[in-house]
């Protein structure tokens, strides 16, 4: 069985549709970061690995609550902790930015000192793991984070000004701000914790969607150089995004199905993980279709080749002729 063999959509008719999408996303990912810093909180929610801190992992001998650990937390003086369920049901994860040292045994003992009015150490619980990070060690992780992703701009851009044209390269980069930006908008939106994870999410979001969007930039570099015969640039574009349509959806289907399934089943480890990818991969799909070639076609249609300065303008797609199979 295979889907949309013969589309014929006028996706650049629909362009202003996109557009009006993409600025209300942006705008909420724009409005809720601005709300979360006017509330005295950090634009977005970042863990330790960014800030610096000790993040403790107990496992109790008998069913509790987060709210007893942190009510028996706040006993011991520290309000500040951050409790969550961890993996089993007794299992949970203690995140202190008050911790200032890097050693696992000072975090334990430190536990001992908090819990000791509630818990008792080995009798209740014990303390399966601890991991601590400075603060310079988060400062260069937030550096390196972002040098990783504009690095992946300037090589992507480069690759493509050499390989297709310059007007290539700057619309894949602007389809991929674009699915950056609006997944960071709703880690903003949802305090979702931003820690070395969800960097990894981003970076392979960048990877997905450059590709999905080379897949279409191809097929339309191909056509640029065959004999037009009356075709405008609109008819082009749309012509390169109906022939990929098909590997464009089975592939986003299967990677979708995937990471569907690691959200429903993959437990809280790599819950955000596999949200955060679910999330950009379908941003990503969206751009390939909705932003990158409109984007091509907007450079083109203010700085035109010498050879293609007429058809820019002529008349536009034709309506879908054929529904998908």
């Amino acid at each position: 069985m295979r889907f949309f063999t013969k589309a014929n959509y006028p996706f650049l008719e629909w362009r202003k549709r996109a557009y009006a999408l993409t600025a209300l996303l942006l705008l909420l990912g724009v409005g809720a970061m601005v709300l979360n810093s006017a509330q005295g909180r950090r634009w977005l929610n970042y863990g330790i690995d960014f800030l610096g801190g000790t993040e403790v992992q107990l496992s109790f001998t008998h069913p509790t609550s987060v709210e007893k650990i942190r009510a028996a937390a706040a006993q011991g003086g520290a309000n500040d902790w951050e409790i969550v369920q961890f993996g089993k049901s007794n299992d949970y994860m203690a995140r202190m930015r008050s911790f200032g040292q890097e050693t696992g045994s000072d975090a334990t003992v430190k536990v001992q000192q908090v819990l000791g009015h509630t818990f008792k150490y080995k009798t209740d619980y014990t303390v399966a793991r601890v991991e601590a990070v400075g603060p310079k060690a988060g400062a260069d992780l937030q550096r390196n984070a972002l040098i990783a992703i504009l690095l992946s701009f300037v090589t992507t851009a480069l690759y493509l000004a050499m390989r297709f044209e310059w007007r290539f390269g700057v619309a894949a980069v602007i389809a991929t701000a674009h699915d950056i930006l609006i997944t960071l908008g709703f880690l903003a939106l949802t305090r979702t914790e931003i820690n070395l994870g969800t960097v990894a999410a981003v970076l392979t979001i960048v990877g997905y969607s450059l590709h999905d969007t080379i897949v279409v930039f191809d097929r339309i570099r191909e056509d640029l150089g065959k004999p037009r015969a009356g075709r405008s640039f609109i008819q082009i574009l749309d012509k390169a995004i109906n022939e990929t349509l098909p590997r464009t959806v089975l592939t986003a289907s299967t990677v979708l199905a995937t990471l569907l399934a690691l959200l429903l089943f993959g437990g809280p480890v790599i819950r955000d993980f596999a949200m955060v990818l679910f999330l950009g991969i379908t941003i990503g799909t969206f751009s390939s279709i909705f932003v990158a070639s409109p984007a091509l076609y907007e450079i083109e249609r203010r700085w035109p080749r010498e050879d293609s300065k007429s058809p820019v303008r002529s008349k536009p797609a034709s309506r879908r002729v054929e529904s998908a199979v």
